[in-house]
């Protein structure tokens, strides 16, 4: 479904019971959310869960910024990017949500529970960073994946390149299944293909700095989730989170890369809803 948030058009999704606690998850760069598994989420729905996926802007079924001037070399901030995120949780009459961000979602829930909160009951942040000067910088590989480009337009071809880019990205200790990659990657770039998007959300990631200085002001606990195999994030920035967010609960996953590796949904998943049942963390 679409809703206006804060004048955005953002497509989310809505599962299981409307009274349970809500478990909101906010996607990284140019990801869409149906990369969110579905296993996650059946996951925990099952534990009573109300789980909200939504699109960013510029990516999947939400609004673009196709035809946004450019001031500075940005169409918008990750700051504007939370103004999504509670206003997805405005327009359902979400009081509070236990957050759930991935790369530059975690980025964007780093400033949401920062900024807010009251919004926010719990925190769990995956394979993400604050952005600090010194944590080392992702592998070439990684970056070079970046910036390749497919070979052609077609749905094979577009699918065929992100099959590629997490070969590079992705988990060494648990590779997909290679016709289910391939087939999911298809489903996406079906429902969405958005280049153009990507590079205007990168430019506002590249444009936020170090986000440090606001962990002191994150009241929720927090869980982080990180692979010592991630080329993208490198593990040493979800060390860095942890030291500087007291009480905070690390799980660092050998052989995670940067990707949503299916066999690790269950273990995503209970920590999730552990850290949301920790002592002050709130409905």
């Amino acid at each position: 479904m679409q809703i206006s948030a804060h004048g955005v058009a953002i497509e989310v999704d809505d599962q299981g019971p409307m009274s349970g606690p809500v478990v909101l998850l906010i996607q990284g760069l140019g990801m869409q959310l149906t990369d969110w598994p579905q296993a996650l989420v059946d996951d925990l729905v099952g534990r009573g869960h109300r789980v909200l996926r939504f699109d960013n802007r510029d990516a999947g079924l939400s609004q673009g910024f196709d035809a946004t001037a450019l001031a500075a070399g940005l169409a918008y901030t990750l700051s504007d990017m939370v103004q999504d995120a509670l206003g997805v949780l405005d327009a359902l009459g979400v009081a509070r949500a236990h957050v759930v961000g991935a790369s530059m979602g975690g980025m964007i829930a780093q400033r949401l529970a920062a900024a807010h909160p009251g919004r926010v009951a719990s925190l769990t942040l995956v394979m993400t960073t604050a952005g600090a000067r010194g944590l080392p910088a992702p592998t070439p590989q990684a970056l070079a994946t970046l910036s390749a480009r497919p070979e052609g337009s077609a749905i094979d071809q577009l699918a065929q390149h992100m099959v590629r880019s997490f070969g590079v990205l992705g988990s060494p200790a648990y590779a997909p299944e290679p016709p289910a990659f391939m087939a999911h990657w298809q489903r996406q770039v079906q429902r969405a293909w958005r280049p153009q998007g990507t590079a205007r959300q990168m430019a506002a990631v590249m444009a936020d700095g170090d986000r440090t200085p606001l962990l002191a002001r994150i009241t929720a606990p927090v869980h982080i989730i990180h692979g010592d195999a991630d080329p993208l994030v490198p593990v040493a920035a979800a060390e860095h989170l942890a030291r500087h967010l007291p009480g905070s609960t690390l799980d660092i996953i050998p052989g995670m890369g940067h990707d949503f590796p299916l066999p690790l949904m269950p273990r995503w998943a209970a920590g999730i809803a552990a850290n949301a049942a920790r002592p002050g963390a709130a409905r």
